[in-house]
């Protein structure tokens, strides 16, 4: 708490007078060109290391970056948190690209690898239930990366899965199929500080450098085109 105070006192005096023309146009509104899916870890800062800017971002985060599925009544099955952020960054703010980004050495997966039945973390338990699915998946022998620890190789078949659990909304699928939305997936590797992306092409993540951030936008930018 006394690191939290001392900071927001030194923003007030030293950051803040830079950036109060930037609050004063974002009080009127806000427009993010990305909803950004993220776990609750505190070592995970999608504004460091993705260099955002105040107002760039709409940030969903809860432990393991978890999406509920949508059920067959177009309402979420879980928590709808989750799917009320869905809603609004997508039908309201309209953004254009929605990031899954998981990371390593996750504690929700590490608790969901270890599968604790006597876990006294009830509600954790009950969480976790919405990504059994990439534990079954897991569990069946699929990897992607023959150098990952297998909690790093859950961690990232999770995103994979998340972004699966996104595709049964239906405001999803709608603007996907129009060419509105793209779905991507990321994953921090804590330990080097890097970020990496899912190149399907590849089947595996991939560090984001400069030739792979001009693919990816190469390749936005090529599915812009089609009609």
């Amino acid at each position: 708490m006394k690191k939290l105070l001392h900071g927001i006192v030194d923003f007030r005096k030293n950051v803040r007078p830079g950036y109060k023309e930037t609050f004063g146009r974002l009080a009127l509104g806000q427009s993010p060109d990305t909803l950004f899916i993220a776990c609750s870890d505190s070592r995970v800062v999608p504004n460091l290391f993705a260099s955002t800017e105040p107002g760039d971002l709409f940030v969903v985060r809860n432990v393991g970056n978890i999406i509920p599925p949508c059920g067959a009544d177009g309402l979420s099955v879980g928590d709808v948190s989750e799917a009320a952020a869905i809603e609004f960054s997508t039908l309201t703010l309209r953004v254009k690209d929605i990031i899954v980004c998981g990371h390593s050495e996750c504690g929700a997966i590490r608790a969901l690898l270890e599968e604790q039945g006597s876990n006294p973390a009830v509600h954790l338990r009950a969480w976790l239930q919405h990504a059994q699915s990439t534990l079954k998946e897991f569990q069946s022998g699929v990897r992607m990366n023959s150098t990952l620890s297998l909690l790093n190789h859950l961690s990232q078949l999770n995103v994979l899965h998340q972004l699966e659990n996104l595709r049964t909304y239906p405001e999803i699928r709608d603007q996907i199929r129009t060419g509105q939305l793209k779905l991507h997936a990321w994953w921090f590797d804590i330990a080097n500080a890097e970020v990496l992306a899912h190149e399907a092409s590849e089947g595996k993540f991939v560090v984001i450098d400069e030739k792979e951030a001009e693919r990816i936008l190469s390749r936005i930018d090529g599915e812009s085109r089609c009609p």
